[in-house]
């Protein structure tokens, strides 16, 4: 489970910052759903491609996800996946990160975006998935249906995964928000993988750390999530020889 005071403060904004966030672009149009629902990711972007080919052989750590790995509202290199790449250099180690992250996207379209990443063969991918998933309200059984799916596809192609964990507004009962967040306990203890239990810490809340729409980090914030991601990806990550 998130750590309560990170996670009550994120919450807070995720209520507050929806009254914010148009609702227009996202996939689905929320109807009947609670007022937070398509806030994570409220404008889709266009599928991404895999990379171009390079003659960089460095093993790859792929940043899998939605909205938050894809830097929504940030400029080009301010992603959070940017951000990893840095420290990752910094400490010396021999990876380079790929954003796969594409603003909007639920589980189910991870899952068809699945075969360009298997294609790639990434030494780690950082999993996360889910948050668009919860905040329109759909079946807990389907999105974890979903991502275990896509952890066997990763594992079977001999890729590391990293699960991260993320949490709900309060609006949407005790019930389904506890189902939401064991999900990713039960992936990680099912499949044996390194969680990280709010993908948000440090920054879900802070208002200097967050966009205007309350959700998104800002490009300090980004720094933040990385720092965060790293702490739970370095005991992976092998040194250079």
């Amino acid at each position: 489970m998130p750590d309560a005071a990170a996670a009550v403060a994120f919450i807070a904004c995720c209520v507050l910052g929806c009254c914010a966030v148009s609702c227009g672009g996202a996939r689905e149009s929320g109807a009947n759903l609670p007022a937070a629902a398509a806030a994570v990711s409220p404008v889709a972007t266009p599928s991404v491609s895999p990379p171009a080919a390079t003659d960089d052989t460095r093993p790859l750590i792929v940043a899998f996800g939605d909205s938050l790995s894809a830097g929504f509202g940030l400029d080009p290199g301010q992603s959070y996946p940017d951000d990893l790449q840095r420290l990752v250099d910094a400490a010396g180690y021999q990876y380079r990160v790929v954003n796969l992250g594409v603003s909007g996207d639920t589980t189910t379209d991870g899952v068809e975006r699945l075969p360009s990443v298997l294609a790639m063969h990434p030494a780690i991918v950082v999993l996360e998935f889910g948050g668009n998933d919860g905040l329109r309200g759909q079946p807990v059984a389907s999105a974890k249906q979903n991502m275990a799916g896509m952890i066997e596809a990763l594992r079977k192609n001999e890729a590391q995964v990293v699960i991260a964990g993320m949490t709900l507004p309060r609006n949407y009962g005790p019930e389904y928000i506890h189902s939401f967040e064991q999900m990713y306990v039960d992936l990680a203890n099912q499949y044996h993988l390194v969680r990280i239990p709010f993908l948000l810490e440090g920054v879900g809340g802070v208002a200097s750390l967050t966009q205007p729409d309350g959700l998104h980090p800002t490009a300090k914030g980004a720094q933040i999530v990385a720092g965060t991601v790293m702490k739970y990806l370095k005991p992976l990550l092998k040194p250079s020889r």
